[in-house]
């Protein structure tokens, strides 16, 4: 079985290497996860590397020189310790293709808060105090409804400490 290898490669030019590298018979991996971003007003879900400017790859040493690796467009080098590139464990690479696209990851997307979801502030000048979950402020606030001296006020916290009900 051959070894896997982990590659760094030139900012944001993974996805070229990981198509050289697919011509010339090397195995690649490219983890990726679904990130959900706010963009121009809108809430967008996108994948984004998880780990940017590294791929692992995989080919028979004996087929393929390591400089024909190395000198893939996209690639800078091989990630190493010493003089010798490091291997990276198959089981690891079977867990990262494992929980990749897992029914677990969709799960924690469709967790997320929703408007009118109700909610306890768990720490911070309003906590203990429920709230109803309006909308998100960025990507690590949210705005929320306080009922205070009997009306309804806009908050914004951190989602960390949010916790729903």
């Amino acid at each position: 079985m051959n070894s896997w290898y982990l590659l760094y490669c030139k900012r944001s030019e993974q996805q070229r290497a990981e198509q050289h590298l697919k011509r010339q018979g090397v195995d690649c991996y490219y983890p990726q996860v679904t990130v959900e971003k706010i963009r121009r007003g809108k809430r967008t879900t996108q994948l984004e590397p998880l780990f940017p400017n590294y791929i692992f790859a995989t080919f028979d040493a004996e087929k393929i020189t390591y400089n024909t690796v190395r000198s893939t467009r996209g690639v800078v080098d091989f990630v190493r310790h010493g003089a010798m590139p490091c291997t990276v464990p198959f089981g690891l690479i079977l867990n990262l293709m494992a929980h990749e696209d897992s029914d677990a990851q969709r799960e924690q997307l469709n967790d997320m808060l929703k408007p009118g979801d109700q909610v306890e502030v768990l720490s911070g000048q309003f906590e203990g105090s429920e709230a109803i979950y309006k909308e998100a402020d960025g990507e690590i606030r949210s705005i929320l409804l306080i009922k205070l001296l009997n009306q309804q006020v806009e908050v914004s916290e951190e989602n960390i400490v949010l916790q729903r009900k």
